[in-house]
């Protein structure tokens, strides 16, 4: 799937251009260097991330490249020479990125992706990788957190009209499929990745007309294999009577099922369940909308509503509780004139925000059963044994891990060109699925989840206090 047919090579934070321009004068462009991308934050205060957004990112960069009106444009900015100019016009795409695939479990620090090559060019992916990883990642973690709370309640995401723009409707909804939803209302994202469509109808469907129950007739006569009824346009219960009378009178109809809107949805609920099963529609049924997440739907199946099915829209494909990620693209390590590399750290007064050297990969520890700790580790150190893991922000919290391990990153460029063939959008939702599955049962709490240990491996620590210690 092709979603970025066209050069995106503008989609980009001009300080990135000014740095490119900068490095090609000052006769750095060509150095090898090294980018990761991570976040610092635990989204929405839970206990994992889903990684998302790599095949965009995979299709944004088959396609890069600088256009004639793009050279026009940065022309007619006056800032840069015409011989710059020249140069980004023969950009051919050179470097090596490996990543964690997407539907992975990803953790703070841990780079979900990793750029090195031409100084120049790996500069220049840093806002475009940022604008398509932080936001899918967000909104998958965000989908996998209501789905585990509606479980095993199917969730339709039902965000588009609410969304941040095209891209945020279509992003969130292949996002959203990833965490877990099950289908989308978004008919472009449906024909776009293959996710299944579902919908209902409308309160202005009812208000068309000038009874309810033949406003539901008429529907069910024109979608009789595909019929949810929308009960609560003037009373809920009064709808859902009206709703059973259709299906009854109407042989070839099959009643899927009934959607609340707004009201006390879980009282509603309980006795909207009682009318459909004393009418001998068991199968069909409730489904709850309206500002919905997943506190709401934690709060709703503990007070005993009977909704087996969810629609969530804003609250989902907005993020709410963290509107953005806190990803962040780094440098890492630079060649220098002599082709060594040089280990490159960022400091600062908060902790947080110090940066981790090197050329990182991930090292997992999975017991069989869930997955033990992961460690940052440096590909031009290597690993000490036993490996040993140190916790970022508390060094006396160290873990040697008994279990077998693998590393999670793994290659999508060579060289420029692709070697990663990205899996079916239903088989990266079905790795997430399995993923969450090898999560220790208290880091999957809505709140105050125990977090998982994701720290640097022993040489790495030391290398980066050395670094510190020799800026400081």
């Amino acid at each position: 799937m092709r979603l970025y047919r066209q050069s995106l090579a503008l989609l980009t934070d001009l300080y990135e251009l000014t740095m490119v321009y900068g490095y090609w004068k000052a006769g750095l462009a060509q150095r090898e260097a090294v980018f990761s991308l991570n976040f610092r934050r635990w989204p929405f205060q839970g206990g994992f991330a889903i990684a998302a957004g790599l095949e965009s990112a995979v299709d944004f960069l088959k396609a890069l490249q600088f256009s004639q009106s793009d050279l026009a444009y940065l022309e007619e900015l006056d800032l840069f020479e015409t011989p710059f100019l020249h140069f980004l016009s023969q950009f051919s795409f050179a470097c090596d990125i490996d990543a964690i695939p997407e539907g992975s479990l990803v953790f703070p620090y841990e780079p979900l992706i990793r750029v090195k090559g031409p100084l120049w060019q790996a500069q220049l992916l840093e806002s475009p990788l940022l604008n398509i990883l932080n936001f899918q990642t967000l909104i998958a973690t965000k989908s996998a957190r209501i789905c585990m709370a509606a479980r095993p309640d199917p969730v339709v995401e039902f965000g588009m009209r609410r969304a941040q723009g095209i891209d945020g409707a279509i992003s969130a909804s292949r996002a959203a499929f990833i965490g877990g939803c099950e289908s989308t209302s978004d008919v472009i994202a449906g024909k776009l990745f293959g996710i299944p469509v579902r919908g209902t109808h409308a309160h202005s469907w009812i208000m068309a007309f000038d009874e309810e129950q033949m406003a539901f007739e008429t529907f069910a006569k024109i979608m009789p294999e595909n019929c949810i009824l929308l009960i609560d346009t003037y009373d809920s219960l009064k709808g859902a009577k009206r709703a059973i009378q259709a299906a009854c009178k109407l042989p070839h109809f099959k009643l899927s099922g009934v959607r609340l809107d707004s009201g006390d949805l879980a009282q509603l609920s309980i006795e909207v369940r009682k009318l459909l099963d004393a009418a001998g529609f068991p199968q069909a049924h409730i489904m709850a909308s309206n500002e919905l997440d997943e506190y709401l739907i934690r709060d709703l199946k503990q007070q005993g509503a009977k909704i087996s099915m969810w629609g969530v829209g804003t609250h989902l494909v907005t993020g709410k509780g963290q509107p953005a990620l806190d990803g962040v693209y780094k440098l890492a390590a630079l060649q220098n004139e002599w082709g060594q590399w040089e280990h490159k750290l960022k400091l600062s007064e908060q902790t947080a925000k110090v940066t981790n050297p090197g050329i990182l990969q991930v090292r997992r520890f999975f017991d069989g059963q869930f997955y033990v700790a992961d460690a940052i580790w440096d590909e031009l150190l290597g690993i000490e044994e036993p490996c040993t893991i140190v916790a970022q922000h508390d060094p006396n919290q160290q873990v040697v891990p008994q279990a077998p391990h693998f590393d999670v990153l793994v290659p999508i460029f060579r060289a420029g060109k692709g070697v990663y063939q990205s899996p079916s959008l239903v088989q990266i939702r079905a790795k997430a699925q399995e993923e969450l599955q090898r999560l220790a049962p208290e880091m999957e709490r809505l709140t105050n989840p125990r977090w998982y240990l994701a720290g640097l491996e022993r040489s790495l620590y030391r290398k980066k206090l050395e670094l510190i210690q020799s800026f400081r």
